[in-house]
């Protein structure tokens, strides 16, 4: 029954997101809160709202292995699985901003991540300053995207009362989940004898990347594929500001040895993703296999090691 609930638990995590997503951006659209800002605060953080549930639950738990390798999972996942397999699909061009100015934003978050490990572990001061640089960073987005403001695709807003229900059921089913995946991930781990890191960097990370990966692959589907590199660089960066601030902030998170060399990889990963797309301003389908092979070969690390 233990795999039944974790994937009962993903379910709800990642119905929860999509109904919070589309209640908030309804009643933001009601309250005639612009379009550019809605996607940079209410969907971006909507779509973290699975890692949320799950790395904050952990950490209140008790289970701080899972909350953090959680996230170093779920930004590696990302970074070569959704943007490989979209680039298989598709190869696709990058967007000049997200490489001069949000990849780069990545690639420090992840070192400020590593050198916060080096003491094993994330304390709540720490934790309050990546929450502040989630501020700071939204900040400038909402700023920057005013002043050059384009006319994007009007979101359809639902009545009041609709909006509000979706938001509350939405917030329930991701904390419902949220708490399912924590309690059977954390059994079907003991059961095997495996550690927490293993799980929480494999079936928990890829779970809650889900709403990332089905999102990615069904714009690639449609020739957008470029907008794959924009959902991962975005969801990443809330991953590290959002998730592990406010987890840490809340209750400071202990790591493992572990979780510093997956930090290590993780940043090379970044990199090796940030100058194939440096390289031609775009992502190649060779480029995209080699991703998808990395992962492979960083799976099979993880679970021998």
């Amino acid at each position: 029954m233990m795999y039944v609930w974790l994937i009962v638990g993903f379910v709800f995590l990642i119905k929860g997101a999509d109904l919070f997503v589309e209640g908030s951006s309804s009643i933001a659209k009601l309250l005639k809160v612009p379009s550019v800002v809605i996607g940079l605060t209410i969907v971006a953080l909507g779509t973290s709202a699975p890692e949320a549930a799950v790395s904050i639950t952990a950490g209140i738990a008790g289970s701080n292995e899972l909350a953090i390798s959680n996230i170093i999972g779920s930004n590696t996942f990302n970074l070569l699985m959704v943007v490989g397999i979209c680039a298989i699909i598709k190869e696709f061009n990058v967007d000049l901003d997200i490489l001069k100015r949000d990849f780069p934003i990545n690639i420090g978050l992840t070192v400020l991540l590593g050198i916060f490990l080096m003491d094993m572990g994330v304390s709540r001061l720490e934790g309050t300053i990546l929450f502040v640089l989630l501020v700071i960073y939204i900040g400038f987005m909402i700023i920057s995207a005013r002043k050059n403001r384009k006319d994007g695709e009007e979101i359809k807003a639902m009545s009041p009362i609709k909006s509000i229900l979706a938001v509350i059921v939405g917030i329930a089913a991701i904390v419902f989940g949220g708490d399912l995946v924590v309690d059977n991930a954390s059994l079907i781990a003991a059961s095997f004898g495996l550690s927490q890191t293993l799980i929480g960097l494999t079936i928990v990370a890829i779970g809650t990347s889900l709403p990332e990966l089905v999102t990615s692959i069904v714009a690639a589907g449609k020739g957008e594929s470029g907008l794959a590199l924009g959902n991962v660089v975005g969801s990443n960066l809330f991953n590290i500001m959002f998730i592990l601030g406010m987890s840490s902030a809340i209750s400071p998170i202990a790591v493992a040895k572990e979780s510093i060399v997956d930090v290590v990889i993780l940043l090379v990963f970044t990199v090796m993703v940030y100058l194939f797309c440096k390289s031609e301003k775009k992502v190649t389908r060779s480029e995209g296999a080699v991703c998808v092979l990395a992962y492979a070969a960083y799976t099979a690390y993880i679970i021998l090691r």
